[in-house]
Parts: structure tokens; sequence; C-alpha cells
């Protein structure tokens, strides 16, 4: 058989994310593949050089649509810092609260994305399922399912709905009584097992050559390598929560790490609205005209600990109304991009899209 040139994505049920990987295969074999990305929107970091500090607000959660809140706070607390402001004590909690269910989505979505390749639709439209009551939350909080636009320098838009608590906590019970489901439809079940187990491995020294963190490195190294950790945001240091790892960093060994993290998400929720004081959510600023409030000269890089690693911001300003550079550090770049090129290939065809869903690659933060 002669060896070909083949497509995974855009338009494709097994490729997670608006892009493209052109795959050159003998047999079912992939000898050789490299990334084409574009196929969403791009030129974010630019564009935030063209919008306002205030404005940017509505533009960076696009920068990983499944996860759109790490953007909004590691913009926020770059402004944050470079204004040389701190925000109302209730505002951190709430900010935790937001963070970790954008997590439980995002984990769910990966989770369920499992089932697709397989062939375990149930597996599928259970997380899904799950997800969807998440965004009905965010609805109740935000306004908003997908972009929040919620977290925002100084604080949190506004503060929670009277009420929300009850509706948190039956969720979390939900979920958290279906886990062991989970884990049977998934990680435990013979039939996927066959398809994860010492396949799609990330060893520790592709880590170190690429550049990967969360997940990725937790699961090969064995580090319990956290920003939430290591670099304490929001009120982080206040909370008791594990950090999974492994020394084993087959597919199986990544899908389990997100699958036992998801308790951890479910205890730091419950704890951040036991803790959480009442009181003001955010400092107002520019006395009625945010829209052209400026930030003074300097540069700061924030970042946070997203699903996938870390994520964060370099910011620099001129002291104007306008962000004078942004760059991104994606947390999926390095394995997204560089990760396909040099270690997809080797892979068999069929098992393409878990090399892809199960190294958590956001399409959009390689597009920025």
């Amino acid at each position: 058989m002669e060896s070909m040139k083949l497509f995974l994505g855009p338009q494709h049920p097994g490729m997670h994310g608006n892009a493209s990987v052109h795959l050159y295969v003998d047999g079912d074999i992939i000898k050789r593949s490299f990334l084409l990305p574009g196929m969403l929107h791009r030129g974010f970091e630019k564009g935030m050089e063209r919008h306002t500090w205030i404005n940017n607000i509505s533009l960076i959660p696009r920068v990983c649509v499944v996860e759109p809140d790490i953007n909004e706070m590691a913009f926020a607390m770059g402004t944050e810092r470079l204004l040389g402001i701190e925000v109302p004590e209730r505002a951190h909690w709430i900010r935790m609260i937001i963070l970790e269910f954008a997590r439980l989505s995002t984990h769910l979505m990966a989770y369920g994305g499992l089932g697709g390749p397989t062939g375990n639709y149930t597996l599928m439209y259970h997380a899904h399922a799950d997800r969807n009551l998440i965004l009905d939350i965010f609805e109740q909080i935000t306004g908003q399912r997908v972009y929040h636009q919620y977290i925002v320098p100084g604080g949190v838009r506004k503060d929670l709905p009277i009420g929300i608590e009850k509706d948190i906590h039956a969720f979390l019970d939900s979920l958290e009584s279906r886990w062991l489901e989970y884990r049977d439809l998934g990680v435990e079940n013979p039939s996927i097992v066959a398809r994860i187990k010492d396949t799609i491995m990330l060893p520790a020294a592709v880590v170190w050559d690429l550049g990967v963190t969360g997940i990725g490195m937790r699961s090969a190294v064995g580090k319990e390598y956290d920003i939430r950790k290591v670099m304490p945001y929001a009120r982080y240091d206040q909370v008791q929560f594990e950090v999974p790892t492994s020394n084993y960093s087959d597919a199986r060994a990544r899908l389990d790490i997100k699958l036992k993290e998801m308790l951890q998400s479910i205890s730091i929720i419950r704890q951040c609205l036991k803790k959480m004081p009442q009181g003001e959510v955010r400092i107002p600023l520019g006395r009625g005209q945010s829209m052209r409030w400026t930030v003074p000269k300097g540069y700061v890089y924030s970042c946070v600990e997203s699903s996938r690693g870390e994520f964060g911001y370099f910011m620099v300003s001129d002291g104007g109304t306008h962000p004078y550079r942004v760059g991104v550090r994606g947390a999926s770049y390095p394995q997204g991009l560089l990760g396909i090129e040099k270690y997809l290939p080797g892979t068999r065809l069929d098992d393409a899209s878990l090399w892809v869903d199960t190294m958590g690659v956001c399409s959009p933060e390689i597009d920025r």
C-alpha cells in the first residue's frame, strides 16, 4: 500500500478543536504529521493591543473556548499588579469557585471526548450532560453559559445570586456520587483500557524537551508542580487539596489524573462556599469612566493553573489606555504544535484522535 496524505479535522468528530492535522500514513502508521492552525480566530495578542484594557474582557475568553475563565483570571491578576490594587476578600473566593467549575467543565469534556474515538458514547453523553449542568450554574452566576466575562480587574462583575449555594451543593453531590461510575465507564472499561493502556506515551524526556506542564508533566515525572500550590493566587493557600501524580505517563494515567482532579475541585468549591466571607466583590475603577482608564507603565507576567497546565499572560503597559504588548503562554502549545510534529508520528491512525485528546490540546491557544 502506498503512503498517502490524510486530514484529521477541522470538521471531524475525532478532532478536539478547530484545527487540522495533516497526516502522512503508511498503512495505518503515521509517518509524518504537522498542524495547520488558523481554522479559528487568530491574532488575539495583537487584537488585545488594539483594544482598551477593559474592552479586552470580552476578547480574552476566546483564547480557550472550553476554559475561558483562566484568561479572565490571568489578565485581571496582571492588570491589578500593574495598578497596584488588591481585590476585596470575597472576590478571591468567588473567583476560585468559578475557576474550579471551569476545571470540572473542561475535564468532563476531555474525559467524555474519549467516548467518540473509542465508540463508548455512553461515557460521552454522561459527561456532556453533567457539563451542561455546570453551564446552567455559570448562567445563573454570570448571565452567560460559555464566555462569562465575570472575572474583571478589581474583582468580579457582580455578587453570587441569592440561593445559588443550594444549587451548587446539589450538583456537586450528584457528580461525586457517580464518580465511580465515570471510572468504570472510562479508565476501568476493558474496551477502552485496551486502547489507552501502555500507549500514547509522554515520557519525562519529552516533557522536558517540549516544556509540557500540568497533567502531562505530573503524570510523567511524578512532581506535584501545580501553580495553585507553588505560586498560590486568590486564596488557594487557604484550602486543602491534593495534586494527583503518576510515574508512568501513558494515556490511561493522564485520564486517571483528570478524574482524580475532579474530586479535588469538588472539595475546593465546597471549602470556598464554607469559608467565603460577606462583603464587597469589586473595586470600582475609573469613577464611571472605566472604558478610558489608564494603567501605569510597567510589565508583568501572571499565570494560573489551567486544566492543561501553566497558562500565563505577559503584558507591557506604556501608561496608556491600551496594552502596549501582550503575550499569551498557552498551556497546550508545546504538545499541541511541537508535539504533533515530533511525537505523533509512530502512532496508529486510529489513535491519532486519542493522542490529541489525552495530550490536552486547545486549538485557539495555538491560533493566538
